[in-house]
């Protein structure tokens, strides 16, 4: 084991991973166990969750939690059973998010964007993002210490550049980076930084990961056009946002809180 590797591991500590089945949540909940810590998945995908708690080399440091991050009394009795099952919370990777069911709805133009489609995408990216974190946190404030790794996106730190739009599907449908979007993601940034500066002397680091783009469908216009505005020219990979989550929770960035860091392949910087 390297130095490095030292300061990187969880081990004997309990880590709380929010939208665990999807594409970086299952990631970085394999990446936190792999590390020693012992993982409870939350997702509202009953079916996807009990595949991800299936798939973990050791079940015995793994248990999933079916829960709806857009009711804040479900939050926190899962938050309590999370609790019951082993005694206390270290770390939150807060990463759940939503397109709504209705994902036609959530691509729709500005001018047609419903109030509707905004709540229910806020009820889950902001409030269920700031319940989640505010239960973890009084399991944290008793054990004097923790980290919270809150998922933002590029979008809510700078605007998106909608040529990239231009011909670009998701899942076969034409597709555009919705204002709620980057509105809901804008939020995460300064809450936590808000977070960051009320938890710091209960020991308690509040950080942020603004990925940028990861493959989840999107057609070969989108990847093209995404590629050739990223200096690194190219998407990102589930494993490199685990990565840079993994950091921030661990011992290694014992000194970092409030920071939004961005892994997107140096997008940002042009």
């Amino acid at each position: 084991m390297t130095l490095s590797d030292t300061f990187l591991r969880l081990d004997n500590k309990l880590a709380v991973v929010t939208g665990a089945a999807g594409i970086i949540g299952s990631v970085i909940a394999r990446q936190l166990q792999a590390y020693g810590a012992r993982v409870a998945l939350v997702d509202i995908d009953a079916e996807r969750l009990d595949a991800v708690e299936a798939e973990t080399p050791d079940r015995q440091r793994v248990r999933a939690f079916r829960c709806d991050l857009s009711d804040a009394e479900a939050i926190t009795s899962t938050v309590a059973a999370i609790n019951a099952w082993n005694g206390g919370i270290d770390i939150l990777f807060n990463n759940a998010a939503t397109k709504t069911e209705k994902l036609e709805r959530f691509f729709d133009p500005v001018d047609e964007y419903s109030l509707e489609t905004w709540r229910e995408v806020m009820a889950v990216n902001a409030d269920g993002l700031f319940v989640m974190a505010r239960e973890c946190a009084k399991s944290m404030r008793r054990q004097r210490g923790g980290s919270i790794v809150q998922t933002a996106s590029i979008y809510g730190a700078m605007a998106p550049d909608m040529r990239i739009y231009e011909g670009s599907e998701y899942l076969g449908r034409q597709i555009n980076t919705p204002p709620i979007y980057a509105a809901s993601k804008g939020a995460v940034i300064a809450l936590t930084r808000y977070l960051a500066a009320l938890w710091a002397s209960d020991g308690i680091r509040v950080n942020t990961i603004s990925p940028g783009g990861v493959s989840s469908g999107q057609n070969g216009v989108f990847h093209e056009k995404y590629r050739a505005r990223v200096p690194m020219a190219r998407m990102a990979e589930a494993r490199e946002i685990a990565d840079a989550a993994l950091f921030l929770a661990s011992p290694a960035a014992s000194y970092i809180t409030g920071q939004n860091l961005m892994v997107d392949g140096g997008l940002s910087i042009w």
